[in-house]
Formats: C-alpha cells, structure tokens, sequence
C-alpha cells in the first residue's frame, strides 16, 4: 500500500463523539490482523509518545458485516512509507508527514466504502472521568507539596509549583481512575524538591489533596476541550472553569463534561522503591455518576 492514499485523520472524539459515517481510505495487513485507514474517526487511540489512555473499544459496520476494532494506535507516513507505533521516527505533527488512526480489526471493507464507526460509550465515559480525575488529582498535589520547593520551578494551570510536570515518569488512565508514579530522586532533590520527611507527612498530604478534591467536585464546575483544530495533530487543551480560576492543560484524550460527574473521589499515595530508586504512587479512584 502506498502512503500517497494516506491523508491526516479528523478525529471527533475530543468533542465527545461515539459514532460517525466514514470513508475507507486504504487497509493493510499487519502481523494482527487488518489495519483501517478512514477519513475521520470517534475511535480514540493509543499514542506511543505518552500511553496513558487506553485505546476506545468499538467496532465497524458495513453492509451487514460487523468486524469488532481489537485495537488502535497511531500510524504516519511521509507519503512513501508507512509506519506504526513506536516505530514512527519523527515527532507527531512534523512538517510534511500525516499521521492517522489504525483500526486493528480482523476483517476489513475495502478501499472506498463507506463504513460506521462506534466506540463503546460506556467504555469511553468511564475512561473520560478516570482521565479527567488524573488531571484534578495533579492539581491537588502539586498544591499539597507546593511547600516542599526551594526553587523556582515550572507552574501548573493554577500557579502552584508543578511537581507533576517535573516528577512524573508515567501515567496510566483507567476506568474511573487513574495510577501515576513520580521519581523522587537526585535529579528532582537538585532542581529544589524536599524530599527529607515526606513519608511521614503522606498523611496529612492526603488530607489536603482528598479535601482539595471534594470541593472541586462539589462545585461541579464545566469542563470543556479547547483544539486548534479537527485533525489528529492539532493541539487540544483540558479546560476547567475551578473557582481558583480556569485550569487549562495541554491533553489529546477524552474527559467528562462536568466535574460532578465524577462522584466521589479520592487519591491514595504511597512511597516505595523501584531498582533502588524512591517513587511517589499517586492512586485515584472516583466513583462516577
């Protein structure tokens, strides 16, 4: 298959789609099954630079064929080779490349009929709250340790010093919740972070940061998602109108409409060793409504 057939994907997910008509661009064989290129899509996919979502569940419909979507991920071409996943060479959105979403399924239409895509909409809202969750539960720890700096770092989408962004070494969303682990090492000690007592104060930082997000969730403030544009690449934005002020953070994944529709919620952190190095846990789990 040539990547000449190949052109950006219009992703509807971020605005909150789950079904949409669609053209079949082209398809090829994988070591899994069939990969399906579309015009434009509501399936959500894993992104291999930062797998924290995980991809939407769905399914394709022609004729009266079904063939269930096993998985998807991101796919880019420079117009003459295509590649997949991990194996793509250039940062997403370099000039002169597309890049797309792979619909892993086992049987596939052909090039050019038209198909309907359906993601599970009880699979993606349970994952949106989960993501949307792992975005409060940040903010409210960064706030929690803000004390905990001598140096000036990097600020979040609220002012507070952003231990998230310096610290994190991996996020994984789940369904109504989240797990994300942060180094505590000597890279982190350097840039400013106390970490001298901080097993002993988790307690009390999960107090404050349990606190800090049952207020949020109480006020029920709306969530939106800001995007430059409809294609795959285009930057999109978290947005949240808090009563501190409007938190906006840079995120391609999909999110509930309304804090309140996160129920109850609570972060659970925990300190262990990993290869001999310190790591912050960060558990969150909501109960959704």
């Amino acid at each position: 298959m040539s990547g000449s057939q190949l052109r950006e994907t219009e992703v509807l997910y971020p605005l909150g789609g789950t079904e949409t008509t669609a053209r079949v661009l082209a398809t090829t064989q994988v070591p899994l099954g069939i990969a399906v290129f579309l015009d434009r899509t509501v399936i959500h996919p894993v992104d291999p630079g930062w797998p924290d979502q995980p991809a939407d569940r769905g399914q394709l419909n022609w004729g009266e064929q079904i063939s269930a979507i096993l998985d998807a991920t991101l796919a880019a071409t420079d117009g003459k080779e295509l590649y997949f996943g991990r194996e793509i060479p250039v940062r997403k959105g370099t000039e002169g490349w597309d890049f797309l979403v792979a619909h892993l399924v086992q049987d596939a239409p052909e090039a050019g009929a038209e198909v309907t895509v359906t993601a599970n909409a009880d699979y993606r809202r349970a994952l949106s709250l989960g993501h949307t969750g792992c975005h409060l539960a940040s903010l409210a720890l960064n706030r929690a340790l803000a004390d905990r700096w001598s140096k000036e770092v990097s600020q979040d989408a609220l002012g507070s010093p952003n231990f998230d962004s310096e610290a994190n070494s991996s996020s994984r969303i789940l369904e109504h919740g989240s797990v994300d682990l942060y180094r505590l090492g000597k890279s982190l000690r350097k840039r400013g972070f106390t970490t001298e007592g901080l097993a002993e104060a988790l307690p009390d930082i999960s107090t404050a940061i349990n606190s800090q997000l049952s207020d949020w969730v109480a006020a029920d403030a709306p969530v939106s998602i800001d995007r430059e544009g409809p294609g795959l690449t285009d930057r999109r934005y978290w947005v949240c109108d808090l009563p501190e002020g409007t938190a906006r953070i840079a995120c391609g994944g999909t999110h509930a409409s309304r804090l309140g529709g996160l129920g109850s919620i609570s972060a659970e952190l925990s300190l262990e060793e990993v290869e001999g190095a310190p790591q912050l846990r960060m558990v969150t789990k909501l109960s959704g409504r």
